[in-house]
């Protein structure tokens, strides 16, 4: 279905992403020394759905540079996995796998204020509807990049 081509950690909510080749995705909790990891994402609640890993598609930030001229880098953009080659919006309600790790798509991960603080006018319309998807993780292990992403419940 497609792969994932960065993988991202953000150990403060308001610090930078640096990318890593590879990161351990632990149950019900994210990718360890992410911020959502450590309970301190700027949405963070504890034990709500959805906040354990963050994806936005490759080609959704081609895709705003291509329409609107704003370049938003991976980093910027905050979520932990870069793919390519995967219809995220498709795995909102369904299991999906990375590698040995296991996934469930929650929700979209709608672009949001502190990402338009972050970068420019202009970034959150670009993104409506590409802006990646929140997802839980229902068995953990090791995330590497050029890992792939798979749909189980085809």
């Amino acid at each position: 279905m497609g792969v994932v081509e960065r993988i991202l950690i953000r150990a403060e909510p308001a610090g930078l992403s640096h990318e890593v080749p590879r990161a351990r995705a632990l149950e019900g909790l994210g990718l360890q020394g992410d911020r959502y990891f450590n309970g301190e994402g700027t949405f963070f609640e504890d034990g709500k759905a959805g906040q354990a890993l963050t994806l936005i598609e490759a080609e959704a930030i081609e895709g705003l540079r291509a329409d609107t001229g704003i370049v938003l880098t991976a980093e910027e953009a905050g979520r932990n996995l870069v793919t390519r080659g995967a219809d995220l919006n498709a795995l909102v309600g369904r299991r999906f796998r990375i590698g040995d790790v296991e996934c469930r798509g929650d929700r979209l991960c709608d672009p949001c204020a502190t990402l338009a603080r972050r970068t420019e006018p202009g970034v959150l319309r670009g993104l409506v509807d590409r802006g990646g998807l929140r997802a839980d993780i229902v068995r953990g292990g090791e995330i590497v990049a050029g890992a792939e992403l798979v749909a189980l419940d085809d």
